[in-house]
């Protein structure tokens, strides 16, 4: 294993452990690795890295207590009307960046060169999966910004709105021959992440995947019967 690989190991123990704390206490994950109550806190304090070995060992161990989906699911709030906040889950840092490691490791071998989301709660997702990519992470804006001179831009019609609305996009951020990205936090009816692929399209650049953090609905589904690459959700409600 190499040196920068093994690092990405023990930083990605610390994130466990940060969001295992958030649902057990010191007392609990002490049982459960063996460890002393001080290691495991200079560990989440990020203090002290933990060896490699160690690292397997932990590893293996809080593999039964860690399931992303259902960490998702737990953080997702819904009112009476069943309108849902998924910004609980956004917020969580430790736990959006297991999902990007996630993400990214299905798309190493693609050379992404750009993160590619609407503006904005997408933004959250996408710069922790642009970081893990080694890639940039571009959105689009529902209003064109003074100072930039040209803009790629796609007309849309919301299903739920029943009104026209456009993306724009600075022709500067997205070039030609370009490798794309496509994520979001939330898929409803599909019309915004089409108008993505669209503004991907115009400036010649080359979709290669999306994702988002949850779909509702079967739209995962009908843009699977509609795009040639991956198109996917961690869960669905």
């Amino acid at each position: 294993m190499s040196q920068l690989k093994a690092v990405q190991e023990k930083l990605r123990l610390i994130r466990i452990l940060r969001l295992l704390k958030k649902s057990y206490t010191y007392e609990e994950l002490s049982r459960i690795t063996g460890l002393p109550i001080t290691v495991l806190n200079r560990y989440v304090r990020g203090k002290v890295l933990p060896s490699s070995e160690r690292t397997k060992e932990l590893m293996e161990l809080l593999a039964p207590y860690i399931n992303i989906e259902e960490e998702v699911r737990k953080r997702i709030k819904f009112d009476e009307r069943g309108f849902f906040d998924n910004m609980p889950a956004l917020s969580d840092t430790a736990l959006m960046s297991l999902i990007a490691e996630e993400v990214a490791s299905k798309y190493m071998d693609k050379d992404i060169d750009k993160v590619l989301t609407a503006e904005t709660d997408g933004i959250v997702l996408g710069a922790h999966i642009a970081r893990e990519l080694g890639a940039d992470l571009i959105y689009a804006k529902k209003k064109k910004e003074v100072g930039v001179e040209k803009f790629y831009e796609v007309n849309y019609v919301p299903s739920a709105s029943g009104s026209v609305m456009t993306l724009y996009l600075p022709q500067w951020a997205l070039k030609k021959g370009e490798t794309v990205l496509i994520v979001d936090d939330v898929i409803r009816s599909g019309e915004t992440q089409r108008a993505l692929v669209e503004l991907a399209h115009q400036a010649g650049a080359k979709p290669v995947g999306m994702f988002f953090l949850i779909s509702v609905g079967d739209e995962v589904e009908k843009l699977k019967g509609e795009y040639p690459f991956p198109v996917e959700s961690l869960i669905k409600l």
